[in-house]
């Protein structure tokens, strides 16, 4: 008789969906530590976000400052941080993809 009621591999099961999930972690982390730019202009506007898309910082080159057209200033800025976020989107692809698709296939967890 198999313990367990007849499921001789839901241990196993679990403790691959456990791995799978430090893992997911571990690779979350290592996200948020991992920088990656985005610019506008040109490179007159440079934003730097982590992996997990919080902004950092913010650089921009004088000559994209024109007190008679903070409009264009403005739209450089929000396009560099899109870029950037765009960056770590691909990012958090490349590193969580096939975690979060292994763990997507397992009952009972919430992923």
């Amino acid at each position: 008789m198999i313990p367990g009621g007849g499921q001789p591999n839901m241990q196993q099961l679990l403790q691959q969906a456990q791995k799978m999930q430090q893992d997911l972690a571990q690779a979350q982390e290592e996200l948020a530590g991992t920088e990656v730019d985005g610019q506008a202009g040109g490179g007159l506007v440079k934003a730097t976000v982590t992996g997990s898309g919080e902004l950092r910082s913010l650089v921009i080159d004088p000559r994209a400052v024109d007190p008679e057209d903070t409009e264009t200033l403005a739209d450089l800025v929000v396009a560099a941080v899109q870029a950037a976020n765009e960056n770590a989107q691909a990012l958090q692809q490349q590193k969580l993809g096939p975690l979060a698709q292994g763990l997507g296939g397992m009952p009972g967890l919430p992923f």
